[in-house]
This record gives C-alpha cells, structure tokens and sequence, in this order.
C-alpha cells in the first residue's frame, strides 16, 4: 500500500517551495511564509475527501491514536476494547494513555468481531476501537449499534484504510473520531505522519491543544492562551504538510489502481478449490491495497504459500507475524516495559495486568489460515501473469 512508489515531481516542487520560504514550523510566521500554511491547507483538502468537519495533522499514526484518546478522556482506570489483529501501536497507545487494552477477536473481515465485542464490555469500558486493516472496513454498522446501545464512544483505527469507503463513506468518519496513519508504507505517505478527523468540534479542540503544549488555536492562530490543560508536542511541520497535499491529489487514481491490480488477482484465486477470500462489505469502496484469503486449516495455507513462494510470489502468513497478530506479541504477554516500576503493567493499588498468548482462539485460528498479498502500484501486466500462474501452480498443488 505504498505512495512512496507514485512520489515524483509533484512532492518534489511542493518541498522545495516550502524551503523556499523558509519556514518550517506549522504556526507562526505569517509574513514570512507568506500565505503558505501547508500543514493547515493539508488538514483542510484531507477533512474535505473524507468528508469530516475537523482534522488535525500530527507527527505519526501512533500519535493520532495518542491525541484522540486523551481528547476522549480516556486514563487510568478505563478499559479500552480493540482487536487481536492490529499493528501493535494501537494497544501501545492504550497502555500509554495509562488505560487497558482489551482484546476482541477477529471475523472474517479481518477486523473486530461485533459478537465478541458485546462479551467484552463492562461498566470500565471508556473507549471501543475497531481498526480497519489492510484497507477495507470492519463490520462497523454492527460495532457502532453495540457500542450506542452503551452510551460507548467508537475510535475508528483507519491507519492502513485512507481512501476506503463504505457505502460512499469514508472510513474514520463513522465514530466519534478517526484516526489515520501517513507513515513510508502507507497509501498517502508524508514519510511519518499521521491525522485525526471529526465532526465534534469540541473534540477537535481538545486534541488540538493537546498535541501543542496545551497551546490554544482558536479560529487558527497559537498562543491565544489560558491554557485549559498540558499537552505534549505532536506537530507536524510544513515539508510533511506539503507532501501531503501533493499525495492526497494522487489519491483517488491510486485507489483505482489498486482495485484494478486486486480484481485481477481475485479472478485467479477465484479457481481455487476451498479457497475463500476476505469478506469486503463494499468492492467498490475498497482502497484495495492487500487482497487476503483463508485456505481450509493451517497446514493447507503453508502448502499453498510454499508453491507461491517457489514461485517468487510468497504471500504474507499472517499466523506467524509478530508486528499484527495478538498471539505473538511476546513484549506484551511478558509484561516488558522499560519502566523501573513495571508500569503500565504492574498497576499501584490495582490488579497487575496480564495477557496470555491463547487468549484469543478464534483469531489466532483465523489467522493461521490467512495468506495475502500487498499490492503494488507499480505492477505491470508480466508481474500479474506471473502470480495468475503461480496461483494455478500452487493450486495443483493442494
């Protein structure tokens, strides 16, 4: 799901006006920069595509997730219900705000599953985060009826979803916030970065101020100060701010790129026999950048793979990935924290923390049996004919 492959003349010129002008910093320096607020004007054209009232640019997808969680409120003593797979900064944010993270299982859209979300919550559930992974939605209609039925706020994970839409919506604007990641393997990449959207303008404002020291930004300016709170610093600085805006132009041909490379490999997997892909509530609102597939048990999915990957075509096993898949993160069953105390694990006064590697079966089943595919912008029609043919190949060999 890379924009890195389409980054050319449009980001370059974007850059080099940027530093033409001198001015690095979000805030400030209006006669310098003339009227040249790229961060601002990034914040402004992203809210306009996703179709959100509000959005903030910050440092980096794990500080979006950071800075809408402490503009929710959520602290100590909240329990925060995400999914067992995941890239692993959003329960990091969870541990970091001082909350605990508990883990839901995963269906066949590979996202949060509505059923187990409704055992998980309890009177301490602050905050409900579904994530949108590799690109397509989780069965967020029925995750939002179970967290209203709750008075539960939802934080939309769209960190690997821009440009996915649901029934000509997109994804992050479900919930009471969303948030987003523009990090070197994104679809819209700035490098690092990351953006918060909502329609809650009260919201909005906390998490503005939040990731600026507690500075208050009210309509646009800084330092319109009383300060209401501290805050932390999460700016995103003007060359990213740039590059965003060129990316974001990119987009929507990206998007259709992408479908078009998928389409063509769920045709070849199509003939499989006791092959199911991914269920995608909506194709033609997908952002398309993984095609993913379940095979029959396990052991079926690693003979597939290994054909694949004799072929030159080897597919990501998600039951072995230890960056996404709860039951192999050794870090946090182990409780490891550099923190002398043990924090955020071991809690004063309160029940340790503890996650075991089994807890989750139904996912770690799922997973298990779950190969896909990223996809490429950059795929021509030989790179396509050679994985239609290790498909058959591998096929044969069940």
């Amino acid at each position: 799901m890379p924009g890195f492959e389409w980054l050319g003349r449009e980001e370059k010129e974007a850059v080099v006006d940027v530093m033409d002008r001198g001015v690095l910093f979000r805030y400030e320096f209006a006669e310098k920069r003339g009227d040249a607020w790229r961060v601002r004007q990034f914040e402004e054209a992203f809210a306009a595509y996703a179709g959100a009232k509000h959005a903030l640019a910050v440092t980096s997808g794990s500080a979006a997730l950071k800075v809408a969680l402490c503009a929710l409120g959520v602290g100590p003593g909240d329990e925060v219900i995400t999914q067992g797979f995941t890239f692993v900064a959003t329960w990091e944010a969870i541990l970091d705000c001082g909350a605990e993270p508990v883990f839901c299982e995963i269906d066949d859209t590979l996202c949060m599953d509505p059923a187990d979300l409704e055992k998980k919550i309890t009177p301490r559930t602050r905050c409900i985060v579904p994530v949108h992974m590799m690109g397509a939605p989780a069965d967020i209609g029925r995750i939002k009826a179970v967290a209203d039925a709750h008075g539960v706020p939802v934080l939309e994970d769209t960190a690997q979803a821009a440009g996915c839409f649901l029934n000509g919506r997109h994804m992050g604007t479900f919930g009471k916030v969303g948030t987003f990641s523009f990090d070197a393997v994104k679809t819209l990449t700035t490098g690092e970065g990351g953006m918060v959207i909502t329609d809650d303008a009260d919201l909005w404002r906390r998490a503005s101020e939040y990731h600026d020291h507690g500075h208050d930004h009210r309509p646009v300016g800084r330092g319109n100060e009383g300060r209401n709170f501290f805050g932390f610093n999460f700016r995103m600085m003007e060359l990213q701010g740039a590059i965003g805006l060129a990316q974001l132009a990119k987009m929507p041909a990206m998007v259709q790129t992408y479908q078009k490379h998928k389409n063509a490999m769920l045709e070849a997997l199509g003939q499989v026999p006791g092959l199911s892909p991914r269920r995608v509530a909506d194709r033609s609102g997908d952002a398309a950048t993984f095609v993913s597939w379940f095979l029959p048990d396990a052991q079926a999915a690693a003979r597939f793979n290994k054909s694949l990957a004799d072929s030159g075509c080897g597919a990501v096993p998600w039951g072995v990935n230890t960056w996404h898949s709860y039951p192999n993160w050794e870090q946090l069953h182990a409780g490891a924290t550099p923190i002398a105390s043990g924090w955020p694990f071991k809690r004063p006064g309160g029940a340790d923390l503890r996650f075991g590697p089994a807890d989750l079966p139904n996912t770690k089943e799922l997973l298990g049996r779950c190969l896909s595919w990223q996809i490429m912008l950059n795929w021509d029609d030989a790179k396509i004919e050679a994985m239609r043919q290790a498909v058959a190949k591998a096929a044969k060999e069940l």
